[in-house]
């Protein structure tokens, strides 16, 4: 196979048999096509040509580059999945990206939105216009179910069950999990159904579409319609943060610990496969709790 069908084939894998985002697929194919460009430039031939120590300058290469370890350590699993990938279909005998280690990734405390910060969106929300119902029913179902921005915007009006209270996402892997809603949530979303959503339908000119949460043109809202819409809240807002759609499920997955959620019950709720995944933020109120001493200590503040 050619290198060029051989892409192909892994882009068809990731997207049926892993399910992943539109998103997620890119983000690999621009890894590897990093790598392919790198290979290129330095004469070392193309992805079939690839050996261990090429990879390693590779590494180097992006080091000199000023990436930091979290992304050479995403492109290094992207190749290693392209790799695992051809050696499944016997492209390969080895995978010369499987034995290269990533560099180590120091943990990093999810950022989350205090409660005030919280009503300060909310308040920013004019919910007496179309688009200010639409985006206080955005804001009221991340922070109320704490899904990926992803989940948000492939959620289809029959995914909202209104009389059990409660919305199937379909996660990661394609992976569907039940998430309970509670009455603000519910009821924001029966406002913007109601009294938005056809209004904004009316714009799409390709007809009917069943996407919950649309743009001003009636369309599906994408990822990065999402946080254009947070950070247009958030400076009316007058918040001192940066805001994303992730930060509202930090938040959503931190206050619900500090409230005295079983930790178990969060992960579910967050659709992690490893509790590990959900054990940092146990972590985070005990860090701020830590800052706010060294700030606010007499004796602390003078060392």
């Amino acid at each position: 196979m050619k290198v060029l069908e051989i892409i192909l084939a892994f882009k068809e894998y990731l997207e049926t048999e892993r399910a992943y985002s539109k998103h997620t697929v890119l983000n690999y194919l621009k890894d590897i096509n990093d790598f392919r460009n790198f290979l290129k430039t330095n004469e070392l031939g193309d992805i079939l040509d690839a050996k261990p120590n090429y990879v390693r300058y590779f590494i180097s290469h992006l080091h000199g580059k000023g990436y930091n370890e979290r992304t050479i350590a995403r492109k290094m699993s992207s190749l290693r999945s392209l790799g695992r990938f051809m050696l499944r279909e016997g492209i390969l005998d080895s995978n010369v990206f499987g034995d290269i280690a990533s560099p180590k990734i120091r943990k990093q405390l999810p950022k989350f939105v205090y409660y005030q910060e919280l009503d300060n969106l909310f308040e920013a929300i004019d919910v007496g216009t179309v688009i200010g119902k639409r985006d206080h029913a955005i804001v009221e179902t991340l922070y109320g179910t704490g899904m990926r921005v992803g989940e948000l915007c492939s959620l289809r009006l029959q995914d909202v069950d209104f009389y059990n209270s409660s919305i199937l996402v379909r996660g990661k892997g394609g992976k569907e999990r039940y998430l309970p809603i509670h009455e603000h949530v519910r009821s924001a979303l029966l406002d913007y159904i109601e009294f938005s959503r056809n209004e904004l339908l009316k714009k799409n000119k390709k007809g009917h579409t069943d996407i919950l949460f649309l743009n001003y043109r009636g369309g599906a809202l994408t990822d990065r319609g999402v946080r254009v819409i947070l950070n247009s809240i958030n400076s009316r807002a007058a918040n001192d943060l940066k805001i994303s759609p992730h930060m509202l499920r930090h938040s959503f997955a931190t206050h619900l610990l500090d409230g005295g959620a079983d930790l178990r019950s969060v992960q579910a709720l967050l659709g992690h496969e490893n509790l590990s995944t959900t054990q940092i933020y146990t972590h985070v109120s005990k860090e701020q709790l830590r800052e706010e001493y060294m700030k606010f200590h007499p004796r602390a503040k003078k060392e």
